[in-house]
């Protein structure tokens, strides 16, 4: 059977779809939703199918989407309409398993049973085996330029199914709808859709087993890679020589500017940053002073005073928020870091539930119910000092307790950490 009859198998395309609904996400240049699909394709199936079995098949250009940066630029996402989703899923189905026994070991984003984690602790072992001289290098626009031609190149000398390769290129040549302009893809690959992370391993999966036949160290994250040596001379080195390999083999360009050679301590690597204990020869992993920053700023945006949200539902997309950020640093110290912001989030809840009791006479109603004496009660109630001082007295902190504000649905950031905290070596 040829591949594209195996990506139009009833049992893969079936699949497909289940995916595509499961992720949702929004509709294509023609408005066509997800809950829509399933109408669609029951209409549509024999059109489409035909049409893809004769190399009539064109995919609708993406939709351009712009999505803030940690940096304050703006990074380029291209929506497919959803029917364009499905097929590109059924095709990632039939080719993964394929490429997955050609992927490097050393290779961790958008595979199966990988993740970031797994990347970053990969590198730790590197560091703390002596490889801690970094060559960070910066791949310019990676997904806006790869070089289509060398890529069809590669998939065909693994695909030998001129059709699957026929249709793979109508995808990466559908167009850009930008401001109601189509414009043409004559390179890159839209993030976006479900097949342009399997087609961006293919084409640094070139880097890998150059980097491998150099056996070199390295760790690779989708576009973001670490080349791990011994001395900062290895890494000069390695940093020339693997920069003409990208420029000139594989077509892609480098970010000379960000580019650097770099010790563990000053770099970001997936949200991480690196340190060493006082009196300990060890690289320990730590969330990045960015990554805390971007959690500060979500936490301050849902416990600011005027947002005119309920204290409940406040506290559930605390919990939601703590427990996705914890669960994704959970190798990471950062006992320290979460007692403080623990605390921080306490103080703030005290403001917001002293500002809802308004009145004097609520206010010393609620804290008497809070078994806080009649003379406490009374001064703190009449108290005309400002909700910062009020949120660190004695009487509110007890009123107002850990405990009570656990029992009440908030979830201690520093409590679910131990719970999940993995130590690494």
């Amino acid at each position: 059977m040829e591949l594209l009859e195996e990506v139009l198998s009833k049992d893969n395309l079936n699949k497909a779809y289940k995916q595509v609904y499961k992720n949702k996400g929004a509709s294509g240049v023609d408005g066509v939703t997800v809950d829509e699909l399933f109408s669609y394709i029951k209409e549509h199936k024999g059109e489409i199918l035909w049409k893809i079995r004769n190399r009539k098949y064109k995919p609708q250009p993406v939709r351009r989407v712009l999505i803030p940066k940690d940096n304050g630029k703006m990074r380029k996402l291209g929506i497919p309409s959803v029917i364009d989703r499905v097929v590109q899923q059924a095709i990632v189905q039939v080719l993964t398993p394929i490429y997955e026994e050609q992927f490097s070991n050393h290779s961790y984003g958008f595979r199966p049973k990988r993740s970031c984690e797994m990347a970053v602790v990969q590198a730790l072992e590197y560091f703390n085996d002596g490889y801690d001289w970094i060559v960070d290098i910066d791949l310019r626009s990676f997904f806006d330029e790869v070089n289509q031609d060398k890529l069809i190149g590669i998939i065909r000398r693994t695909i030998k199914d001129g059709d699957l390769v026929s249709l793979i290129r109508k995808f990466l040549q559908s167009g850009v709808m930008e401001n109601g302009v189509l414009q043409p893809t004559k390179k890159g690959t839209p993030q976006g859709g479900n097949l342009s992370p399997l087609l961006s391993n293919i084409m640094l999966n070139e880097l890998d087993k150059e980097l491998e036949a150099r056996r070199l160290h390295f760790v690779r994250y989708a576009d973001d890679c670490l080349i791990l040596v011994k001395s900062e001379k290895a890494a000069n080195r390695v940093m020339e020589s693997i920069t003409k390999f990208i420029t000139k083999k594989l077509g892609l360009k480098v970010n000379v500017e960000k580019s650097k050679i770099a010790r563990p301590d000053d770099i970001k690597y997936l949200g991480f940053g690196f340190y060493k204990k006082i009196n300990q020869n060890e690289w320990r992993p730590k969330p990045h002073i960015k990554s805390v920053q971007k959690f500060k700023t979500k936490l301050c945006d849902i416990l600011v005073r005027s947002r005119s949200i309920s204290l409940d539902d406040r506290l559930l997309r605390l919990k939601q928020l703590i427990y996705g950020w914890v669960n994704y640093f959970r190798i990471a110290d950062m006992t320290i870091l979460l007692r403080d912001i623990d605390g921080n989030i306490r103080r703030k809840l005290r403001v917001i539930i002293w500002k809802q009791w308004k009145k004097i006479k609520k206010r010393y109603a609620c804290l008497r119910k809070l078994e806080i004496t009649h003379r406490d009660a009374y001064v703190t109630a009449n108290s005309r000092s400002g909700y910062y001082h009020i949120s660190h007295t004695r009487v509110l902190e007890k009123a107002i307790s850990k405990e009570r504000l656990n029992k009440r649905g908030l979830v201690n950031s520093l409590d679910y950490y131990l719970k999940v905290h993995i130590i690494t070596n």
